[in-house]
């Protein structure tokens, strides 16, 4: 019996040590490319191609850094970007967790359509909607502004938020709500002082994926932003890149510098990740 169970302990132990290391590999590979970029940003201009493989190389500097600071606009880029990005993370996230609740929680003439096509809006390649996208924000008066980008970028995102938040509303017990509706509080009430409170994971990781999606964004900028003042990150380092040349010191630096918000986000919201995504997808 207790070779059995040594045996059976043995076993689990060399499983988890498997796991581990795949994990460790999976997660390499994953760094490394991180940590390439990072090799590139510390590089001194007369060796950015050079085949050494060392994370710091000889002559490490931070010259990049400095020349991208100094002689770019990046700083405002980034600021263009965040403020956006938290505009469209906020709008985003209020307005699917209204939508989520009521697609939770009331019956209405083509509920279940309505959902069948907030799904089939994700199938939709990210290109196609340029066109569509353009023209709105064109006859709305919001090229290049602020608002144009925040409104282009919260549309696109809104459909995977409301999946995310109804399927977690409803593995939330409907006699919260009733008790509350009994000790006197309107369904306002109940939802804002009962149902968002419990639903913290699933309104987090919702938060983070408008978040991403926003910091990320390029082919929308690209097509509504035109002025280098309003420029987001993703179109400011895009002006590094010439017909004839490359600064790929500055590039890589920038790029190593615009992970850091996303980076604290997603730290902050980690706790609530998998709860966020798992309790979602079971109802009961």
């Amino acid at each position: 019996m207790k070779k059995e169970m040594s045996a059976a302990a043995k076993k689990k132990r060399l499983q988890h040590l498997l796991i581990h290391a795949g994990l460790i590999l999976v997660s390499a590979a994953f760094v490394y490319p991180l940590l390439r970029i990072f090799s590139v940003s510390l590089r001194p201009g007369d060796k950015l191609f050079s085949m050494d493989l060392s994370i710091i190389p000889a002559g490490a500097t931070l010259i990049s850094y400095s020349k991208l600071l100094k002689d770019t606009m990046f700083l405002h880029w980034l600021w263009n970007s965040l403020l956006i990005t938290l505009a469209t993370s906020f709008i985003g996230v209020s307005l699917a967790s209204t939508a989520a609740y009521s697609f939770s929680r009331f019956r209405f003439p083509g509920k279940k359509a309505g959902m069948i096509l907030l799904l089939s809006s994700q199938m939709i390649p990210a290109g196609m909607l340029i066109l569509p996208l353009f023209l709105m924000i064109m006859k709305l008066k919001l090229m290049n502004t602020y608002l144009g980008m925040i409104i282009a970028y919260s549309v696109s995102s809104l459909p995977f938020s409301i999946w995310i938040l109804k399927g977690y509303y409803d593995t939330i017990p409907r006699s919260l709500e009733e008790a509350a509706l009994v000790d006197g509080t309107s369904q306002v009430g109940a939802f804002w002082r009962i149902i968002l409170p419990l639903s913290t994971p699933a309104l987090s990781i919702a938060f983070l994926f408008n978040f991403t999606t926003a910091w990320n964004e390029y082919l929308v900028a690209r097509v509504v932003l035109f002025s280098a003042k309003q420029y987001t990150w993703t179109l400011g380092l895009f002006e590094l890149q010439g017909q004839f040349i490359t600064q790929w010191g500055m590039f890589a630096a920038g790029s190593m510098l615009v992970t850091i918000p996303v980076l604290c986000v997603f730290l902050y919201s980690s706790k609530w990740l998998i709860s966020g995504l798992t309790l979602g997808s079971v109802k009961g």
